[in-house]
């Protein structure tokens, strides 16, 4: 699985909102964010919640646009194609 992480301003905003789709081995990585919107997404998403460690808290699973989450467990989030959260899952396993 290949992460961008978006750590600025515009990046964070924007996220992967105007995409057509998501490749299935691509997420991005939120850091320090406990909350997202899928405004102007034109797919859905598969959110992943980590703490501060890197571990998992929480999935969200195929959340459509125009949609807020808010995970306050959470230090980040990887947002994903709908479907794709178990992959992620694995690879973090792994790491």
């Amino acid at each position: 699985m290949v992460l961008a992480r978006a750590e600025r301003g515009r990046a964070r905003l924007l996220g992967l909102a105007r995409l057509d789709a998501l490749p299935p081995h691509y997420g991005l990585h939120l850091p320090r964010c406990r909350s997202v919107h899928t405004a102007g997404m034109r797919f859905a998403l598969d959110l992943v919640w980590l703490d501060g460690g890197g571990r998992p808290v929480r999935v969200d699973r195929a959340v459509p646009p125009r949609r807020l989450r808010t995970c306050l467990a959470a230090r980040s989030v990887v947002e994903v194609a709908a479907g794709r959260a178990d992959a992620l899952l694995t690879a973090l396993a792994r790491a």
